[in-house]
């Protein structure tokens, strides 16, 4: 028979002790994001997906709230800023992190620097994702480097190309709207290779004129804050 040992109960307390500090210590870290999107599908669609990849734990420790508003690129930052009080006056929870995610799209050129300058310079900042000239050039670079202007009407037959060409196929249709975009771009694009795209773009332009910067994009900034969240989690869990 095998022998019974017993734990001293001073050890059992310490260990109760250690487990609480650890679980205080854990919601004590917990991070609050606020996602606002411009569109009402497309963008909402692919963070939401990409929430749901982040892992179990990560989830836990960050609360990512993502909201498709439908305003225009003038109005974006003023939304955001209202559902970040409205956020704090529900909850009585400060945001940490507050994304406003939009296009150039057919703007004028004035309304699309001023929301950018706008947000960069709020009293609490708002940090803006914005892509010249529209949300799917992001996918684009999943496949290759553009750094030519692309019109809103290039976009679809340029994704349908890469797509069909990376999975062998002929009839894959882009949607614009579509759930499966997150997916479709982690089976057969490569979203390092998106980032490093991103980055060569943006390093190819000097001045604030951000509305000439065309093609360049900023979504590469609040993706790799998201995939941050998982290398950190990864990282204390190994200590």
């Amino acid at each position: 028979m095998a022998n019974i040992i017993k734990i001293d109960n001073a050890v059992l307390k310490r260990r109760r002790r250690t487990e609480q500090k650890r679980k205080t210590e854990f919601k004590s870290k917990r991070m609050f994001y606020l996602i606002v999107c411009e569109g009402e599908k497309t963008e909402p669609n692919y963070f939401e997906s990409l929430k749901k990849s982040l892992p179990k734990g990560v989830l836990e420790l960050t609360n990512i709230d993502i909201d498709g508003t439908g305003k225009n690129t003038l109005s974006i930052i003023d939304e955001a800023k209202k559902l970040r009080d409205k956020y704090y006056s529900q909850y009585l929870r400060t945001i940490d992190k507050v994304w406003a995610v939009f296009d150039k799209d057919s703007f004028p050129d004035e309304n699309f620097n001023n929301a950018i300058n706008k947000g960069e310079n709020s009293k609490l900042k708002i940090n803006c994702a914005w892509t010249n000239e529209a949300f799917e050039l992001w996918y684009l670079l999943h496949f290759n480097y553009y750094n030519t202007g692309i019109s809103r009407r290039q976009y679809q037959n340029l994704i349908e190309k890469e797509i069909n060409s990376a999975s062998n196929r002929r009839d894959y249709r882009y949607l614009k709207n579509s759930k499966d975009m997150f997916a479709l771009l982690n089976k057969y694009g490569d979203q390092k290779k998106a980032i490093t795209n991103a980055e060569r773009l943006e390093k190819q332009y000097l001045d604030r004129n951000f509305a000439r910067h065309n093609p360049s994009t900023r979504v590469h900034n609040l993706v790799c804050e998201l995939i941050k969240l998982t290398e950190d989690y990864v990282r204390e869990q190994s200590i």
